[in-house]
């Protein structure tokens, strides 16, 4: 597409644009810190020792470099439909866009299972001191099943709580990051008790999924004022400062935590953290935290992964069923909420943490590569998207590499799972026998029909 119709798109009166900066840059971060600090870091300090607060810089790298192609796929495609827009514009709207969609719809269900599990753990931890299995798995199902029912209510408090339980589990987390910094034990950080680094490459790229989340963003790119310039500018920040907030939260929990004491609590280990400067007080109110903090997470994914549902749906990769509604909500709701509850309840924590970081290194590969392929349309660099379709392909491929050699057990279920998406996705694509739309969004197919990509 040529400079004429991106101005054309961006001049476009879009539904009257109401978010501004802050607003865009709060969906980023509030979608990012989520549940996934809360579960993943207990896991990244197994695996990587002292070296921690690298792998999240490392996983960190890999999301800013793809915020590129999603600044600039957002500028040139502001749509609802956001992540599944961009494929289908870069990739074509066949039988592979049809299965990447639906493995971004069944990563969002692996998110959910992860924060229901993480709430769980913390749960347990707060009523019991130790993380006791049926009632973790009791707490999660609870967790799921509360705020799926709220979702098919439509309920406003629900909608008015999430803001407030953003804005606390933000304000938690960098206290804990500040006042941690005057108890930590240099010597858990140095480079003596780092593993090799492959180790610490694949500790990142385990937690890669704790900056899932940036690409909500895109989602509203069509409602964001002067969006040249609040696009980029909320992708890279919240981007940025999460990077810059798990850091300091690794090197809190490093300093603060023996790896032995990590290893016993990796699922809460966030809470054990907190004990040398705040006492069983700071373990209690990192607990709440966390709870509040995954429970906010199920509550945004849930909606989003049915919005996700919804508009797979539509463009004809789902049975209807996902577009049908309940009273406010959609029975994709109830769909997710029950696969979310299998996966809580039936993998493990690394299980889950690597079905979840590999779809979504997979899919901002996929989203990489639309970028380098729309280079000329996206008016974009295209070194940049081409180094972070090799960065997530890799990542994936080290990923899983790592696993066979020393946990295979734990790729069986993704695995599973990423081989059902596939041939369901080819079946169900096929029995149908027709394409799926070329487009997600109804403005933005009304201003390619008027303006064709090929106009001068």
């Amino acid at each position: 597409m040529h400079g004429k119709i991106k101005d054309i798109i961006l001049k476009t009166n879009f539904k009257n644009r109401k978010i501004g900066f802050i607003e865009a840059f709060s969906i980023g971060v509030g979608g990012m810190v989520g549940g996934g600090i809360f579960a993943v870091l207990g896991l990244t300090i197994s695996l990587s020792h002292g070296a921690a607060p690298i792998s999240f810089a490392i996983a960190g790298l890999i999301a800013l470099v793809t915020v590129y192609s999603y600044v600039k796929l957002s500028l040139t495609y502001p749509s609802e439909g956001g992540t599944i827009e961009f494929i289908v514009q870069g990739i074509g709207n066949g039988v592979f866009s049809a299965i990447a969609n639906n493995l971004l719809l069944i990563s969002y269900v692996i998110m959910l299972a992860l924060y229901a599990y993480a709430f769980g753990s913390y749960g347990s931890a707060l009523f019991t001191g130790s993380n006791i299995v049926w009632l973790q798995k009791i707490l999660s199902v609870g967790v799921i099943v509360l705020f799926a029912s709220l979702n098919l209510m439509g309920s406003f408090m629900i909608g008015k709580a999430e803001d407030i339980m953003v804005f606390i589990k933000l304000t938690i987390l960098i206290i804990f990051a500040g006042v941690g910094f005057l108890t930590i034990h240099v010597s858990r950080l140095d480079p003596a008790s780092w593993t090799n680094t492959t180790s610490i490459i694949t500790g990142g790229l385990m937690i890669f999924l704790a900056y899932e989340g940036f690409e909500l963003i895109a989602n509203t790119a069509k409602d964001i004022v002067n969006p040249k310039k609040n696009i980029p500018r909320a992708f890279y920040s919240a981007v940025i400062f999460v990077i810059l907030l798990y850091i300091c939260v690794a090197i809190v929990a490093v300093g603060n935590v023996s790896i032995h004491e990590a290893m016993v609590a990796k699922d809460y280990v966030l809470a054990v953290a907190a004990k040398p400067f705040f006492g069983k007080t700071g373990f209690a109110v990192i607990a709440v935290a966390a709870m509040l903090s995954t429970a906010s997470a199920i509550n945004a994914t849930l909606y989003g992964g049915s919005r996700v549902g919804y508009l797979v749906a539509k463009l004809g990769e789902l049975p209807k069923m996902f577009d049908e509604k309940i009273k406010q909500g959609y029975e994709g709701v109830i769909i997710i909420a029950l696969l979310s509850i299998i996966f809580a309840t039936t993998f493990n924590l690394e299980n889950i943490s690597i079905a979840g970081s590999a779809g979504f290194l997979i899919i901002f590969a996929l989203v990489n590569l639309s970028n380098f392929k729309l280079y000329k349309e996206t008016k974009s660099n295209r070194i940049i998207p081409g180094i972070g379709f090799l960065l997530c392909t890799i990542s994936t491929v080290v990923l899983i590499g790592y696993n066979i050699i020393h946990n295979p057990s734990n790729l069986i279920s993704s695995a599973l799972v990423m081989g059902i998406i596939a041939i369901f996705s080819f079946i169900y694509y096929k029995v149908r026998q027709t394409n799926i739309s070329e487009y997600i969004d109804k403005d933005l197919e009304k201003i390619f029909k008027q303006h064709p990509k090929n106009i001068e």
